[in-house]
């Protein structure tokens, strides 16, 4: 009786959810192929429609690279005669998106039972920040010797900014990870969950893993947009901004990777508060992009750093704001072939680029850009699973492989970092 009283409790916590989240019944996924320059141009006109409210999913960058678009049922005719009638080439990629989102709620629901009826952690399912921020105070309470939990701020609706900090000596440099800075982007959130219990869980038995952790820190944060997190569980799973409210606009939020002082307001970057990729009212203005800022310029030894996004498994170096080579860019693409190296063996397919130069598009206010001109020479973003067929909706079972193979290669990046100090 006790039991069955848990799962009735649990499905109606789950149901009151749904009931509230924004649905996307027959939005529809177009994957785009622009042929030319002219086309690109007539794509940033379709996005710039703010009346049809498509979302781009991944934005146009050049000629023959994909551009997917999620487009709403509403207005689905009408965005196919559009492209039809500038002859750009499309496919249906995903053919109802609420369905995905109906699975994917689906699999944490049937998890989240089993998790609460036998008290265990899955790493297989999305977690609500409540569960991960629990997970964070169990893994310091059961690791005090390693770990610690620093919160470096406040977001906008006052939660904490917390970071993992991987330690077993004072005054020393460190690499930086953090995942989820956009917020619809769960399958970052839940990999560093993953990366935080195999960092425990290898030293002491993993050599490299051990040696890096005697000579440097690794600071992990999680959940580095927990408004924007928030908001995906209990009303807009593809919510993708921060929360703050902008002046004289009804439109909420800023794109908090574009908010950073590095090229800030330039080409790849929207003045517009509805826009995705709106770079809010001055840089450094959203408290979650304030916060890592002020860490980093009081830490002062931060000798790499990895903002993790997703989707599209490329891996990207500076810069994305300037047609100016990075003074290091021959490293950094070495470096990236040693990950790419590693990825590969696990028959996944990802392609390193520079922001710029290969994708040929700007990106202006990014997180790494900001930090590699910060003196933080080994500076990326990586973009996970997958490639596009299911996007922001990644199958929970695909969650740990997505994990392991990235591990693989960040492991990779920080013995470099590592063994390379400057």
């Amino acid at each position: 009786m006790i039991e069955e009283m848990k799962i009735w409790i649990v499905f109606t916590v789950f149901l009151a959810a749904a009931c509230s989240q924004k649905t996307f019944d027959g939005d529809q996924v177009l994957r785009a192929h622009a042929k030319d320059n002219a086309q690109l141009d007539v794509l940033r006109e379709l996005e710039a429609m703010e009346h049809l409210q498509v979302d781009f999913w991944r934005g146009p960058s050049r000629p023959n690279l994909p551009v997917d678009i999620r487009v709403p049922n509403a207005v689905l005719q009408q965005v196919k005669v559009f492209l039809e009638s500038n002859s750009i080439d499309y496919s249906i990629m995903i053919e109802d998106v609420q369905e995905l989102l109906d699975q994917e709620h689906q699999e944490i629901q049937s998890t989240t039972l089993r998790e609460r009826i036998t008290g265990s952690f899955s790493y297989s399912t999305y977690h609500t920040i409540e569960e991960i921020n629990n997970f964070i105070d169990t893994l310091v309470a059961e690791n005090p010797g390693l770990v610690s939990k620093i919160v470096i701020g406040r977001s906008y609706e006052g939660r904490p900014l917390n970071v993992l900090k991987f330690s077993t000596g004072a005054n020393r440099p460190a690499f930086w990870i953090d995942t989820g800075i956009h917020s619809r982007e769960w399958v970052t959130q839940a990999s560093g969950l993953w990366f935080a219990k195999k960092i425990v869980t290898d030293y002491g038995r993993d050599a490299s893993l051990t040696s890096t952790l005697n000579k440097i820190d690794i600071l992990l944060e999680i959940v580095t947009n927990p408004d924007g997190y928030v908001y995906t569980h209990t009303r807009d799973r593809m919510w993708r901004k921060t929360r703050s409210p902008n002046s004289g606009s009804t439109c909420i939020g800023t794109d908090p990777n574009r908010n950073w002082d590095a090229g800030f307001g330039g080409a790849g970057s929207s003045s517009n508060p509805c826009s995705e990729t709106y770079r809010g009212r001055a840089a450094h203005s959203e408290p979650e992009v304030k916060a890592i800022v002020d860490f980093v310029k009081s830490h002062g030894n931060i000798k790499g750093f990895v903002s993790i996004h997703s989707y599209s498994q490329m891996l990207l170096y500076p810069y994305g704001y300037t047609s100016a080579p990075a003074k290091d860019a021959a490293e950094l693409v070495h470096s990236l072939y040693k990950l790419l190296v590693v990825i590969v063996r696990n028959q996944i397919v990802y392609e390193d680029m520079g922001i710029l130069f290969l994708l040929l598009y700007y990106a202006s206010g990014g997180t790494v850009d900001w930090t590699y001109n910060q003196g933080i020479k080994y500076s990326y973003t990586f973009e996970l699973r997958d490639t596009g067929r299911y996007g922001f909706a990644l199958p929970s079972n695909q969650i740990i492989p997505t994990a392991q193979e990235t591990w693989l290669a960040l492991t990779k990046l920080i013995e470099h970092t590592r063994d390379n100090p400057y």
